[in-house]
């Protein structure tokens, strides 16, 4: 929610600076997310000084084109070529000097630069009002009054006050606090000070000549329906106050009748509408629901089907606006507007929130009646808009004020103790000051006694109903960091290492049950015949059979065994892993291994009626380890072949001497050990480097690119010994920048190729975060790849 520091001092007195008023909001529970230097126009004139013409004469080189001598209060007069029409001598015009920027209405900002123009010096710009936010005319330049000061900055010339924008994290339950007056009750309360509202005592009815009958038939969704009439109004641009007031805000100034009900708005909190009242059907005005799938058509221009919990404000034909959340496209004010019918409800929260949920429909009004508006402030608000109206619009108040509220809301009761407060505060606060500060936020002491109060609690604190939430609003304008800290604290306190090793195994197990795998858990005894490397068996003392009489060297055969247990029960679709332990014993000393193992048997997916199922091949298993790493963090590594006596082929990812992983398909041998006959594929992953690697990880957060990737695709012929990740290699080392993936989408050896010989089709795809890739960049990258690769893998591009 945005707030306004020149907007909030015309509620309070105070000389608090916007930075000291940013801590005090956050102290009191409203929370200043960001605070800037706002002006209502861009740039906010800076560098822009009133200047005087002294020559104007015709440029030598161009028709259309004036070269002007400029005083702007320097030394010297200044050069400027200048196109206006209008320009002349003797003008006092704004003039932006070299190096200031300009803001345009439309277009880029600019810099104005000392430059040449047809072979003239030109020093600066004499300015249009368009061209500096001032205006939308760009008929010739501004031309001022006789009596500017030459060498006065713009901005003190035209009066443009710096304003400050206090972006506040605006929680649920802090609806009171939606408009500059909740704000500045608060800040009020806070600092001890006088609360000013604006007056509307002035208020008057001048006549009744624009009568608009009301009839309310939802009182539940409708509690409080407040309305007046003006007649005579004059539709037009608002003054420069009320759309600098906006502008700040974030508002877009649309015309003086919409602004003054933005402006209530955003100043007391309370909605309001506008409706040209000779567009009201009957002169009649109904608080209804319509029947379910009425057609309405919305400001937006959008028709959409009303349901029949929608309460909707109707004339005697039609449905007009949707009740607190959207108007119709034909219920608001136009330039031909004379008569005015203006509302001021007080609508049900919850009718209100599934409305606007119901249309995904997001509007200031619906943000606060969501949350709760205060039923008291109907009345005031409308006589609020009403005298702006008068003084921004013309006319006169035509009707008296209608308020229909059958069931009055009543402040809410609530008895409060001195010593509760006391003790859900955890600190003594003197009763006189619980008092002060609970009176300072505008609630009413009902009675009162030596142990607490009995409290009346206006209707704008929606959520202040308990004795706990009076506590809470006195802490908050107390001060938490007035609580002491008490000289004894007690707690228990742990220490976890980083990564927590649970919360890592954690995640990558819910990350492959997710993706199909079962996790099992298979005996650390196994056979002795399983251990490749005799030297390094942890042999059971007394083993209780041959089977069970060493401990594992690798997780592989106790998965196999399970995998041959799901298949001679024809459960032949496998997806398994395990975290485990290896037990080794190296120069004399046991040594446990933790280890992460999958296996992969079977179908990837199984059959379906109209799709037969696919067996798993080594890049299923190759895009699981490629997975488990991602989900780690972990993208920098080297690949290489594996030729050992555990795998019949497969990878390995290293670091320096370190493997991370080994995968490929399980030899025949250990197939034969455990009685399978069919494909295997597993990967085993060294679970403390991944830890070890994963604690030096820095995680860091990237906005999504704002420029297009693009995609070129080469076809290669290779020596079959090449692989793709050599090619891979070679790609990312040509080109670190712009390069951000490769990958092959297709691969051929036949007769048809030469001997020793292989295809690949590779897509590279390029992306540059700062802009978009122009054609001639992107065949500037994709040349030095090609070059790279024919150098350096022998590749013979194909065309």
């Amino acid at each position: 929610m945005k707030i306004s520091y020149n907007w909030l001092k015309q509620f309070i007195q105070t000389n608090h600076t916007p930075q000291e008023l940013s801590l005090i909001l956050t102290n009191i529970g409203l929370e200043v997310e960001s605070l800037e230097t706002v002006q209502p126009i861009v740039g906010g004139l800076a560098g822009l000084v009133i200047g005087e013409v002294l020559t104007c004469v015709q440029h030598p080189n161009a028709d259309r084109l004036r070269v002007t001598t400029v005083n702007v209060g320097a030394a010297e007069a200044i050069q400027i070529v200048c196109g206006a029409p209008n320009v002349a001598a003797g003008q006092k015009v704004v003039v932006a000097t070299v190096g200031t920027t300009v803001y345009p209405n439309e277009g880029e900002p600019f810099k104005i630069n000392k430059s040449k123009i047809r072979a003239e010096v030109s020093e600066g710009m004499i300015c249009a009002e368009d061209e500096i936010g001032l205006g939308v005319s760009h008929d010739g330049i501004m031309v001022l009054a006789e009596d500017a000061v030459v060498g006065t900055a713009a901005k003190d010339y035209f009066k443009m006050e710096d304003d400050y924008l206090f972006e506040i994290g605006l929680t649920p339950n802090r609806a009171d606090a939606a408009s500059h007056l909740g704000v500045a009750r608060d800040l009020a309360a806070f600092l001890r000070t006088d609360l000013k509202m604006p007056d509307v005592s002035s208020f008057q009815t001048a006549n009744e000549d624009l009568k608009i009958g009301v009839r309310v038939e939802d009182t539940v969704a409708c509690p409080r329906y407040s309305s007046v009439s003006i007649s005579g109004v004059t539709v037009k641009a608002s003054p420069d106050w009320l759309q600098d007031k906006l502008k700040v805000i974030g508002i877009r100034p649309i015309n003086n009748i919409v602004d003054i009900t933005n402006y209530v708005l955003h100043d007391l909190g309370q909605p309001l509408h506008a409706f040209d009242a000779d567009e009201i059907a009957g002169a009649q005005v109904i608080v209804k629901k319509c029947a379910d799938k009425t057609p309405f058509v919305t400001l937006d221009g959008v028709t959409r089907e009303l349901s029949s919990e929608d309460l909707m404000i109707c004339d005697a034909e039609k449905p007009m606006t949707i009740a607190g959340v959207y108007g119709g496209k034909n219920s608001g004010v136009s330039a031909e507007t004379k008569n005015i019918f203006l509302e001021s409800a007080y609508f049900n929260s919850v009718s209100v929130r599934k409305t606007a949920k119901r249309h995904t429909l997001k509007t200031d009004a619906s943000f606060r009646y969501e949350r709760g508006t205060d039923p008291e402030m109907t009345v005031f608000a409308l006589k609020r808009a009403a005298l702006l109206i008068q003084e921004l619009a013309g006319g006169v108040i035509s009707s008296e004020v209608g308020d229909l509220y059958p069931a009055p809301i009543a402040p809410f009761d609530v008895q409060v103790s001195y010593k509760n407060i006391t003790k859900l505060i955890g600190a003594a606060i003197p009763d006189e000051e619980i008092k002060a500060i609970i009176t300072s936020l505008g609630i009413e002491v009902a009675a009162e006694s030596a142990e607490g109060l009995s409290l009346k609690v206006p209707t704008f604190k929606v959520d202040v109903t308990r004795e706990c939430d009076i506590t809470e609003e006195v802490l908050r304008i107390y001060g938490y960091n007035n609580i002491e800290i008490p000289a004894k604290v007690n707690a228990s306190l742990s220490f976890t290492s980083k990564p927590d090793k649970e919360q890592t195994q954690h995640s990558i197990a819910d990350m492959l049950t997710a993706n199909g795998f079962l996790e099992i858990w298979c005996n650390s005894l196994t056979k002795g015949v399983y251990s490749k490397n005799e030297e390094e068996a942890v042999k059971i003392l007394n083993p209780l059979s041959s089977d069970l009489n060493v401990m594992r060297q690798s997780l592989l055969m106790p998965a196999l065994e399970s995998v041959a247990y799901n298949l001679n029960r024809r459960s032949g679709d496998i997806k398994f892993y395990e975290f485990g332990k290896t037990y080794h014993l190296i120069n004399e000393k046991y040594v446990e291994r933790p280890r992460l193992m999958i296996v992969l048997s079977g179908a990837n997916t199984s059959e379906q009626w109209n799709d037969k199922p696919v067996a798993v091949s080594f890049y299923n298993l190759k895009a699981a380890v490629d997975a488990i790493l991602g989900r780690l963090g972990i993208s920098n590594y080297q690949t290489e072949e594996l030729s050992n006596e555990d795998y019949a082929f497969g990878l390995k990812y290293f670091r320096g001497q370190q493997t991370i992983v080994s995968f490929g398909a399980v030899t025949a041998a250990d197939k034969k050990l455990a009685d399978i006959d069919k494909d295997v594929y597993y990967a085993d992953f060294d679970w403390d480097l991944l830890l070890d690697i994963v604690k030096k990880n820095k995680i860091v957060n990237k906005e999504i690119p704002k420029y297009p990737a693009v995609r070129r695709d080469l076809s290669m012929l290779v020596d079959t010994a090449v692989t793709f990740d050599t090619l891979k290699t070679i790609a990312f080392k040509t080109e670190k920048k712009l390069l951000k993936n490769v990958q092959v989408f297709d691969v051929y050896v036949g007769d048809k190729l030469p001997e020793n010989k292989k295809s690949y089709a590779l897509n590279f795809t390029l992306q540059d975060e700062d802009q978009t890739l122009t054609d001639k960049q992107i065949d500037a990258v994709m040349q030095k790849i090609i070059a790279n690769l024919a150098q350096t893998a022998k590749a013979e591009i194909r065309k």
